[in-house]
């Protein structure tokens, strides 16, 4: 997450063109509004799918759509040498993982003003499952005499197995499935646990 926030902070938003480094070397990322009336060079437009440009509010409302296709003209004209348009064949969105089609928009661009790439023959796409590398959850091995996979003894829970601890010492928030009480987040200086 810090990454993240690190590279939000450190990305520009604006256009005014308040900064020190020179202008080929930024990368300038912001909403279609804010873009009207200038130009780039190169402009890459996400997202063209359908429920996100245009957005799901817009299909019932002729006007809405309506706006929303000028809208992405004004993207598309924005770029003076080269214009890269992309959608997802799947999202994440909301919570779910949803599958996406392709702008209407994409659509209504004549043929012969575009460049489609398209997945290569053969090319296969990987169904990852829930027992996937990619999903599993991060914990730490080893806090001293505390780490994941121990097993513990409580007072009142019994026996348990550590799944997973944050922090250390008297502070540590831990993660237990006890056999009979289920599975619990412990504060280390209150559980009074006892190793075995």
């Amino acid at each position: 997450m810090n990454e993240v926030l690190g590279f939000i902070s450190l990305a520009s938003l604006d256009s005014s063109g308040d900064t020190n480094a020179p202008v080929n070397q930024n990368v300038q990322l912001m909403t279609i509004h804010s873009a009207k009336g200038l130009e780039f060079p190169y402009v890459f437009l996400t997202g063209m799918e359908e429920d996100l440009f245009p957005s799901r509010q817009s299909k019932d409302e002729p006007h809405l759509m309506d706006e929303e296709r000028r809208l992405c003209y004004v993207g598309m004209t924005r770029a003076m040498k080269k214009l890269t348009l992309s959608f997802a064949v799947k999202r994440f969105l909301h919570g779910q993982s949803l599958y996406a089609y392709p702008s209407r928009f994409l659509d209504e661009i004549p043929s012969q003003y575009l460049n489609t790439i398209k997945q290569k023959y053969g090319a296969t796409q990987k169904n990852y499952t829930e027992d996937d590398i990619f999903n599993q959850d991060i914990a730490p091995e080893s806090n001293g005499q505390l780490s994941v996979g121990a097993t513990v003894k409580h007072a009142k829970f019994g026996f348990g197995t550590v799944l997973n601890f944050e922090g250390d010492g008297d502070s540590a928030r831990i993660q237990i499935k006890f056999k009979q009480a289920g599975t619990k987040w412990l504060i280390s200086s209150y559980a009074n646990l006892e190793f075995v």
